[in-house]
């Protein structure tokens, strides 16, 4: 289904997040856990506005861009700051989905179909200050944008048009939007009452709505989801495709949810349903549970702020137990364990073979030759002759790659790889780089 979007804006200057309040305010704050809140609470994707004024804090905003993409599993849209090739490839190398160049300057028309050529006319969008900038939409898709981010409705306390009167000036933008036809539309959607957004969404050509955040706007798009759900607006929010009256539950009306971490698949938890915590968890995004101990509903992380943001529900065979992926706040164990469960009743030693679990047991071991060196440690030899000795064997091992894989042996190819690895992990350490971060960056490729 093509779902409308919701996506909250904020801008970065002098490395500080700015957010709207009468104007484009600096308000300190850490941009990881902002995004993190936005795409926790159903944002669709984040649009980050550089309003550096130097080169330095240009520099500075390509630097939290990347913070925020690694931040989040949603799309990010970035621009502001866009002169020449170079700017293009800056944002999305920091992680940007797709970058917007102003319309309105001329000099951007050559800059659209070369970024469009270079990096693909999906990444390409094209910013338009108002509405009378619409009946170029068709020479920016041919020049290579895929998407226009548009302006014209602004938010609370920003002087409007039509003598200040939002109706008026918000009906005329949809009048003008009504007859776009040759590409999708990002409005930048005024007031974020469910009202205004949901008539911008009604209009086919508006992919989505730039909510930006602003006082008494934090960027949870959750509650107003569920708002315009209301008025008949698609939109992307947790429905389950069986009923509650579908599962097989216990005399007591409840369910068992096992919780595993979305990332690593590590079992968390093990809680219990009953109808009401379902349906609140759909509502919410935030795994909510029957506790049986207090007979009340449960939302877990309401007082610790350790909560769970779903990422997907599934259903056993049975029906009888629902098995959940989520982001965990902080430890899931009110002991104050990641998980709760720690305790090794039994065990048998095996070849682990998963291969995140793999890396992760190598890469902590080298790490913990370079924070407890052992004598006569080859790691530590190369810990101890600095970083020139580590790329000059990582080189080697390269060439070892590229010498095994012209001879039909693979048993060679698959030995001179596995070096290659370890000597990575040894410079992964020096430069204090670790798997998530790696495993991220390719994420966002």
């Amino acid at each position: 289904m093509n779902y409308k979007k919701l996506i909250p804006s904020f801008g970065c200057k002098d490395g500080s997040v700015v957010v709207w309040d009468q104007g484009w305010n600096q308000q300190k704050g850490d941009i990881t856990s902002l995004c993190r809140h936005c795409g926790d609470n159903g944002a669709d994707a984040l649009l980050l506005w550089d309003l550096s004024d130097t080169d330095e804090d240009h520099e500075q905003s390509i630097l939290m861009i990347k913070e925020a993409a690694r931040s989040v599993d949603i799309p990010v849209m970035a621009g502001g700051k866009i002169k020449r090739l170079e700017d293009i490839k800056k944002y999305l190398y920091a992680g940007a989905d797709a970058v917007f160049l102003d319309g309105s300057d001329e000099d951007n028309v050559d800059l659209i179909k070369e970024g469009a050529s270079r990096f693909g006319s999906e990444k390409i969008y094209v910013w338009l200050p108002d509405a009378s900038h619409l009946q170029r939409a068709e020479e920016f898709s041919q020049l290579g944008a895929s998407a226009a981010v548009l302006g014209g409705i602004c938010p609370e306390g920003q002087k409007r048009q039509d003598d200040g009167d939002p109706d008026l000036a918000r009906d005329k933008l949809c009048a003008h939007i009504s007859v776009c036809r040759h590409m999708p539309l990002f409005v930048c959607g005024g007031q974020n009452t469910p009202e205004e957004t949901a008539a911008f969404l009604r209009i086919p050509a508006v992919e989505g709505v730039i909510l930006p955040v602003a006082k008494g706007f934090d960027g949870g798009c959750m509650d107003l989801k569920q708002e315009l759900k209301k008025r008949g607006i698609a939109l992307d929010t947790f429905e389950s495709e069986m009923g509650w009256e579908d599962f097989k539950t216990d005399p007591q009306g409840l369910i068992p949810v096992v919780v595993q971490d979305y990332k690593t698949s590590e079992v968390l938890m093990v809680a219990y349903m009953d109808r009401e915590a379902f349906a609140h968890t759909l509502k919410t995004g935030k795994m909510t549970y029957y506790s049986r101990s207090r007979r009340s509903l449960w939302i877990k992380g309401e007082t610790s702020g350790h909560f769970q943001y779903v990422k997907s529900l599934r259903i056993d065979c049975d029906n009888d137990t629902i098995l959940a992926k989520v982001r965990q706040v902080g430890p899931a164990c009110h002991t104050g364990a990641r998980s709760c469960f720690f305790k090794t009743l039994t065990e048998r030693q095996y070849k682990q073979t998963n291969p995140l679990a793999v890396f992760e047991e190598v890469f902590d071991v080298i790490r913990d030759r370079k924070e407890h060196p052992k004598e006569g440690s080859y790691t530590n030899y190369l810990f101890d002759k600095g970083l020139d000795k580590i790329l000059k064997k990582l080189g080697e091992e390269a060439t070892e790659i590229v010498i095994a894989a012209k001879n039909p042996n693979p048993e060679e190819i698959k030995y001179e790889i596995a070096d290659f690895l370890y000597h990575m992990m040894v410079l992964m350490a020096q430069k204090g780089v670790g798997w998530e971060e790696i495993m991220e960056e390719l994420a966002n490729r």
